[in-house]
């Protein structure tokens, strides 16, 4: 059961000091030196620029050929974070991965923004209980309204209404992605020339709904049109492949994605167990996504998806968004990742493969939004044809929005 009730702060942050590396992921430590150096200076960006850095720093530059062929793609990245953060999406940022000049840039046509609501302490890749939140922390350290600090829900709800705020002050250069309607409004608009940036909203993790299924319809109305049911530890609906049980759908969760589906919201399986993806192409005939990640082909951990689980969300239509950070290719370069595409395109075609970043989920990414030509030139460097990589880099992902969102 999640507690409102929180243990110190500077108790939390001293205990993620002490703790050894290797018993938690890596942006923990950041998290917690940047937290303490944040409560003694109030330098809010650099709790921020500690936690999301890039392997390679900007600016970046391809070849000519690379360039030309990026400026035809319409970029659809499957996840990334910064509603997490107190950063204004409409300003350029030398710290984090994403806003909107580095989108435009970057040549993103549509970003969607996971809504983080809950995460553990200590946090490792498996075994991970719901306990001492850490997001808990961040809307104290953010100063954040009382019940956005108490109700997860609040905390979802509150993302959703900064990143409208962002929209409605873009200028029409933001929009929000609901229906079908509004995704070819999206394409219509960039084929003339406007620098139009889709934004679609996506739920990490199921705990949000705090044990109501009902509460999906408040999302649903608020934007939301992706549900990743599990983050890092099980909850009432799903298991998590990070959790201490890994079990699959409950009742409630089945409840869940047949509620989802009606409404046109997409099912995402990232960070899911294995119980929990078999339960859901068993009961739902409408594509899934696995929105950000690897697969163990080339990075075996229990974060990634097992062939098996690829061929799944494959047979249903879906696409499986892959990462440009260390968890999910193990490795730190364009080239792991695009190991990992080569993988999927293997096994299933390259129908089947998507992006899916994770910038600004507090962690190392290869690159910030405006360094994803790197990809396309890693991608064209291992064969890859240029009508493959607009399938990889946004098509694929385009034809499930299509195919999923309601009219």
């Amino acid at each position: 059961m999640w507690r409102t009730q929180e243990p110190s702060p500077y108790g939390l942050l001293y205990q993620a000091l002490a703790m050894k590396p290797r018993t938690i992921y890596p942006p923990v430590k950041s998290i917690a030196l940047a937290g303490l150096l944040l409560t003694t200076s109030g330098c809010a960006t650099l709790f921020d620029s500690f936690i999301n850095d890039t392997t390679i720093d900007p600016p970046y530059a391809v070849s000519d050929t690379t360039g030309a062929v990026h400026d035809q793609l319409q970029i659809v990245d499957l996840h990334a974070d910064p509603l997490l953060w107190s950063r204004d999406l409409l300003e350029r940022h030398s710290y984090g991965h994403v806003d909107l000049p580095r989108l435009q840039e970057g040549k993103t046509a549509l970003q969607v923004f996971g809504v983080v609501t809950g995460v553990p302490f200590p946090i490792g890749l498996e075994n991970n209980r719901d306990h001492w939140d850490l997001i808990t922390l961040l809307t104290q350290f953010q100063s954040l309204p009382v019940e956005v600090q108490e109700s997860r829900l609040q905390r979802a709800l509150f993302q959703a209404g900064k990143l409208q705020h962002s929209i409605d002050a873009s200028r029409q250069q933001l929009m929000l992605i609901r229906t079908r309607r509004d995704l070819e409004q999206l394409v219509s608009l960039r084929s003339h020339g406007q620098p139009v940036i889709g934004a679609m909203l996506s739920l990490e993790g199921a705990h949000a709904l705090e044990g109501d299924v009902a509460n999906l319809e408040r999302l649903h109305d608020a934007g939301f049109r992706m549900l990743g049911l599990v983050h890092h530890f099980d909850n009432d609906m799903a298991g998590s492949a990070h959790g201490v049980d890994k079990y699959g759908l409950t009742d409630k969760g089945r409840a869940l994605v047949q509620l989802a589906v009606q409404r046109g919201i997409i099912i995402d399986l990232a960070h899911a167990s294995e119980q929990t993806i078999d339960d859901v192409v068993a009961v739902i005939d409408t594509p899934v996504v696995a929105s950000h990640g690897g697969v163990r082909g080339t990075c075996d951990t229990a974060r990634n998806l097992a062939d098996r689980h690829v061929q799944a969300i494959a047979r249903s239509g879906g696409v499986v968004g892959i990462g440009i950070y260390k968890l999910a290719t193990c490795g730190k370069t364009m080239a792991d990742t695009v190991r990992a595409v080569r993988h999927v395109v293997d096994l299933v075609g390259i129908e089947h493969v998507a992006l899916g970043t994770d910038f600004d989920g507090a962690t190392e990414t290869v690159v910030d939004a405006t360094g994803l030509p790197l990809l396309t030139e890693a991608l064209l460097a291992d064969g890859f044809t240029p009508a493959q990589i607009r399938a990889m880099m946004g098509e694929n992902a385009m034809r499930v929005f299509r195919q999923t969102l309601p009219p």
